[in-house]
């Protein structure tokens, strides 16, 4: 059976700039952060910075407010994001079918804070007193859900949890749905409100978080010698994927096409990746071969590029090993755009997903903010310090690699 064409018709989004991609967009390409002191207690926190949804964001305009306080914050940014991309993809639902629209909108660690205040209203209270919305609120297969139960689709639905590769996971599985005929639509994405006490406790426990006292917006720095971990973020992002001719025939606006996802494993250890990148490889190798490209044919890939030592240093080498480094390909742009939005963990991918669309579609490629001296360990690749570059985009990738070993890697071409 020969595999159908996946293009993408809507993208929506929530980040630390507040609601809408254009927001996010003209933010990114102008090389301005997202990344504020946060609002949690900074006297119980040795991290001061995160990338949080401004508190102001209008979710009564999306979400009725009786309706908002039974949702974990991660399932309203869902929620926003999908209505978002929905009234971007023009999509009509009384002319569609429903049973053939489906959804897969995950995230990487749920409701954090519906955990550990139902934990601390069933220990202070006693352990019938906690929310009776406290389930529907934490499990991690609730976004999907919700967004099929608002828009009545009743196609394939899960959630993929894969720790920071999450939101790519859930672009790449949605994309195989509808290149199997499972489904002629998917509302594909991941969304993630991890900025909280427990989140940015346990996060920095591990020491996987940045402690520099910089001021908030030059805290993220991947490739630089002087980086010592990445920003927290928050949000969501959801594209609204779709078989190429049900796109064709409906006339629909079309960013770009879904060509080719590439996954693979570590195997190497629960954290740490491995330090010859041989599972991101492995992944690239993949998403290469399925899309029937050469690595010279790339123009620009969106790096996971955490801003940590470990993952920047297998990152960069492994990419300088498949595509060669600025001296061999002078082609490739790499850029990481947590520089500026922090790690949104489940909503990493797929915000980077939409991202890589917006290059292609408007020949920018974002910078690599705050890259003033590259580590010698990293590979010597155009990262697009500092500056956003002009470039024909026909061709871009997007990495994600999650705890636990999980890679996925996006293809994405002009249409």
């Amino acid at each position: 059976m020969s595999k159908r064409r996946v293009v993408v018709t809507g993208i929506g989004c929530v980040s630390p700039y507040g609601i809408g991609v254009d927001t996010l967009w003209n933010n990114l390409k102008n090389g301005i952060s997202g990344i504020k002191e946060h609002n949690l207690d900074k006297d119980k926190h040795l991290v001061k910075v995160a990338g949080q949804v401004p508190e102001d964001i209008d979710v009564a305009a999306y979400i009725d407010p009786k309706e908002a306080k039974r949702l974990d914050k991660s399932i309203i940014y869902a929620l926003i994001a999908a209505e978002e991309a929905f009234k971007d993809s023009n999509l009509d639902l009384e002319k569609e079918d429903k049973t053939r629209i489906g959804t897969i909108v995950s995230t990487a660690a749920g409701g954090l804070v519906v955990v550990t205040t139902g934990y601390q209203d069933m220990m202070n209270r006693g352990f019938h007193k906690c929310s009776p919305f406290t389930v529907p609120m934490m499990i991690a297969n609730m976004a999907s859900g919700k967004i099929s139960i608002k828009y009545g689709l009743k196609g394939p639905s899960k959630a993929v949890l894969s720790a920071c590769a999450t939101g790519a996971h859930s672009v790449g599985d949605s994309f195989r749905a509808i290149q199997y005929g499972d489904a002629d639509i998917m509302f594909a994405g991941g969304a993630e409100s991890a900025v909280c006490d427990f989140g940015l406790g346990a996060f920095t426990s591990a020491r996987t978080l940045s402690k520099s006292d910089r001021r908030p917006e030059e805290v993220s720095r991947p490739y630089d010698k002087d980086r010592d971990g990445f920003v927290l973020s928050e949000g969501g992002a959801v594209l609204i994927l779709e078989e190429r001719e049900h796109a064709i025939a409906r006339g629909a606006k079309i960013y770009a096409e879904l060509t080719a996802y590439g996954q693979s494993s570590d195997a190497y250890d629960m954290v740490a990746p491995d330090p010859e990148g041989r599972g991101a490889e492995l992944a690239i190798r993949n998403c290469l071969r399925e899309g029937n490209k050469n690595p010279e044919e790339i123009d620009y890939i969106n790096m996971h590029g955490t801003s940590t030592h470990l993952g920047d240093m297998a990152e960069s080498n492994t990419v300088a090993r498949i595509f060669g480094d600025k001296s061999q390909n002078s082609n490739l742009c790499v850029s990481s755009t947590k520089s500026m939005i922090g790690h949104m963990l489940g909503a990493a991918g797929s915000i980077e997903a939409i991202i890589s669309v917006k290059s292609i579609v408007d020949g920018i490629v974002p910078p690599t903010i705050n890259l003033v001296n590259r580590d010698p360990e990293v590979a010597d690749l155009d990262y697009v310090a500092n500056k956003a570059k002009e470039k024909d985009v026909k061709i871009a990738l997007s990495n994600s690699f999650g705890f636990g070993g999980h890679n996925a890697v996006l293809m994405f071409e002009k249409a």
